[in-house]
């Protein structure tokens, strides 16, 4: 007697499982983005910008909002786009590179800079691919 393992995966997948991957990603990224720009500062680079600190959590705060404007984007394509994941990558990816013009721009020393793009690269990295991967494909 022989033994077979059904092992098909969906390629679909339901918005609620979107939003609960995005919010856990969400959080993951909020924190590796924290602790990125504290160890920057440890390490000497200012989070000053324009003259202006950022303070370490305002690193949290402002990839937990655009994390989850990301997670609420692969939402609405999980129900409205006929290739959902390629969408949202493509869309993704070009947000993201978007993400690091004004890094490029800010009135501050070339070390912030690096350290402001980084974090942004960051959260891409850790959202990105896990909020896809629940889109179909």
């Amino acid at each position: 007697m022989t033994a077979t393992a059904n092992m098909t995966h969906a390629t679909t997948s339901t918005v609620g499982a979107v939003i609960r991957t995005g919010l856990a990603v969400t959080l993951a990224a909020s924190a590796a983005t924290m602790a990125l720009a504290a160890a920057g500062r440890a390490a000497g680079i200012s989070l000053d910008v324009a003259d202006a600190p950022i303070p370490v959590t305002g690193f949290g705060v402002l990839t937990a909002v655009f994390s989850l404007i990301g997670v609420v984007l692969a939402a609405v394509l999980s129900r409205f786009a006929r290739r959902p994941r390629r969408a949202f990558i493509r869309t993704t990816v070009v947000l993201t590179v978007l993400s690091l013009v004004p890094g490029v721009i800010v009135d501050a020393g070339a070390a912030t800079k690096a350290l402001l793009m980084l974090t942004h690269l960051v959260a891409a990295a850790i959202v990105v691919p896990a909020v896809a991967r629940r889109l179909a494909a």
